[in-house]
């Protein structure tokens, strides 16, 4: 098994191809365990040639963009294995969930068993490189702050980044970097953007600091919460920007569609992937009216004499007019039935290394179809394509 992790994780490299878009987006959600997912997602980009030039994320999303643009290309998948692999991996002194599933009685489903114990052990004995739990609790820390207001200190990850992720590179310019949290004070939803500031470790740690697991991270003398806490997805910060031509692979972890919960489990995992996942539609409709907006504008500025055309104001309204063109290549992880509402603190190597392997399908499936890629015609500006829905 071992041999085969470490093929995919060093795919053959490909040459990059140049895609007729001005932006090539990969946006990240958060989701905890779940973020394996778009490292698979990655890996088959990187296979095909696709270098994104703006990654946007928002916590564990957040992560994995702070490992692909603070690594050298040809290293940005297998940094990606050695960060999954090392906050996976099982504490000594815990029975691994392979072992105790393999003890239980064959009427159990292993997965979900080698999952629970996953999640007991991330619970009671943290990950390595990640997270650890705080003695004494919380509510009985005589200390004010961290110590008194999240059950898992946060430190391990920050050493974790500063090993993994070249900052100086990550800064460089020649990938856009945006992460979000949350201003714990105003409430308010803010980006760290390599456009406007040089980011290191804490930002990235700031955009994942969801209470009340882990601390606020101080920056600035403001406190900052996991961006998830308002908003789950990025693609908002991309798709408002200045007009220009973008294709966006928006890479989510969980999926607003599913089935109506038949017991209690089902509720609390139903809950939240309704909670967390991504208000696509919402973000995709009010890019759509943008787009109506400059169409029209456009038709009414090709009436005016070119004397008027030379005003001042008309000649802003005019750039903000400029066509341009979104191409929304959507990726959601599908949840197995044996996955249950502690998925996304399933830690384990065997929950990871299916989470991988699933992202990895699906973009492998998605560009089969080399039409997916193609700019949408001027009279639609908007296309969204998903390979679990018929286009």
């Amino acid at each position: 098994m071992l041999n085969v992790m470490r093929e995919q994780a060093n795919p053959t490299q490909r040459e990059t191809r140049t895609m007729p878009y001005d932006v090539v987006a990969l946006v990240l959600q958060g989701g905890g365990a779940l973020g394996a997912y778009q490292a698979g997602v990655y890996q088959g980009l990187h296979e095909a040639g696709i270098r994104p030039n703006w990654l946007a994320g928002i916590s564990i999303g957040a992560l994995n963009a702070a490992i692909i643009a603070g690594s050298p290309e040809g290293e940005r998948v297998e940094r990606l294995r050695e960060f999954w692999e090392s906050i996976c991996a099982c504490p000594v002194g815990w029975p691994t969930g392979e072992g105790l599933a393999d003890a239980l009685p064959f009427a159990f489903d292993l997965r979900s068993a080698n999952n629970a114990v996953a999640a007991t052990r991330a619970l009671f004995q943290g990950q390595p490189g990640f997270f650890k739990p705080r003695f004494p609790f919380p509510f009985w820390s005589p200390f004010s702050g961290d110590a008194a207001t999240s059950f898992y200190d946060t430190s391990p990850l920050g050493k974790t980044l500063e090993r993994l992720v070249d900052f100086d590179r990550l800064n460089s310019g020649e990938v856009r970097v945006s992460v979000g949290a949350v201003n714990v004070r105003t409430g308010n939803l803010i980006y760290f953007d390599t456009a406007e500031r040089k980011l290191d470790a804490k930002h990235f740690m700031a955009s994942g600091a969801l209470p009340p697991a882990f601390p606020a991270v101080e920056i600035e003398g403001e406190h900052y919460w996991d961006g998830g806490v308002a908003w789950n997805t990025p693609l908002s910060r991309v798709l408002s920007a200045e007009p220009c031509d973008t294709l966006t692979f928006q890479v989510d972890l969980w999926s607003a569609r599913g089935r109506v919960p038949h017991d209690m489990m089902e509720v609390s995992s139903r809950q939240k992937d309704i909670q967390y996942s991504s208000r696509t539609r919402a973000i995709t409709d009010q890019a759509l009216r943008m787009q109506k907006m400059r169409q029209a504008l456009h038709r009414t500025l090709a009436r005016l004499p070119e004397s008027a055309k030379q005003d001042t104001e008309l000649r802003t309204i005019a750039d903000m007019a400029r066509h341009c063109s979104h191409n929304i290549i959507h990726l959601i992880y599908q949840s197995k039935i044996y996955e249950g509402q502690s998925k996304d603190y399933e830690f384990g190597l065997s929950a990871m290394r299916a989470h991988w392997q699933s992202g990895l399908e699906d973009i492998r499936r998605t560009l089969a179809d080399p039409r997916r890629l193609d700019v949408p015609p001027p009279e639609l500006g908007i296309v969204t394509h998903d390979v679990h829905r018929p286009d």
